[in-house]
């Protein structure tokens, strides 16, 4: 089975599946989450806020994020 650096749990309808079709379905799951898992998507997702202003721009959330840990007073915010 190839190893993916990520744990999904794969809940099966059919237990009569092989080895194979688990292994595809795997793969499938993992071009699915790389497409989505992108610094764009993220930066689309996020807002930055630093002290009293809300920030949407891309290089400045990478910037943000880019670092160990946050500045003080900066959060991120999922806009989900």
């Amino acid at each position: 089975m190839s190893n993916f650096n990520r744990d999904i749990i794969l809940l099966l309808h059919d237990s009569a599946m092989q080895e194979r079709e688990i292994e595809l379905a795997v793969k499938n799951l993992h071009q699915m989450i790389t497409a989505v898992e992108t610094a764009e998507a993220f930066c689309e997702a996020h807002e930055l806020v630093a002290r009293n202003r809300i920030t949407k721009k891309k290089f400045k959330i990478i910037d943000a994020i880019s670092h160990k840990a946050l500045k003080p007073f900066y959060f991120l915010i999922n806009k989900n």
